[in-house]
Order: structure tokens, then sequence, then C-alpha cells
């Protein structure tokens, strides 16, 4: 499974995303928009959205911190 959690250091929400990816035991890569412009280009152009966090799984883009969408497509 491929993960990817796009963030900054300063978002509450992406802190709680990562906590509870790995609460869950998920292994993702952390990547900060706000020190990587070439990523934060990515992010934009992958799922249209400026605002972080974005979570990547399997290709697959959610927007924010959706409990319900990211334990679904890990239960996928």
């Amino acid at each position: 499974m491929d993960v990817k959690v796009y963030s900054t250091p300063t978002c509450p929400y992406c802190t709680m995303t990562k906590n509870y990816l790995k609460e869950k035991g998920i292994k993702f890569d952390e990547i900060d928009v706000s020190m990587n412009q070439e990523a934060a280009d990515r992010m934009v152009n992958k799922s249209g959205q400026m605002g972080v966090p974005v979570v990547e799984i399997n290709g697959e883009m959610i927007i924010g911190f959706d409990k319900e969408k990211i334990e679904k497509k890990l239960n996928a």
C-alpha cells in the first residue's frame, strides 16, 4: 500500500492525520509542501486543492482529515 501525506508543520489537521495513521500502524511518506514547491505543485495538480492535508492512498486523493474515507481506502 502506497500512502503519502501532503502536509505542513503548522497544520493541526495534518498532525491529526499523521497521528491517526501512526495509531493504525500504517506506514506513510510525509511530504512537507511548505518546503518543497515541486511537491506542492504535484499535490495541486493531482487533487485540485491548495489546502492541506491531502492524503494519497494508492494514487487516490483524499482531501482533509476524512477518517471515513481514509479508513475505506485502507481497507479496500
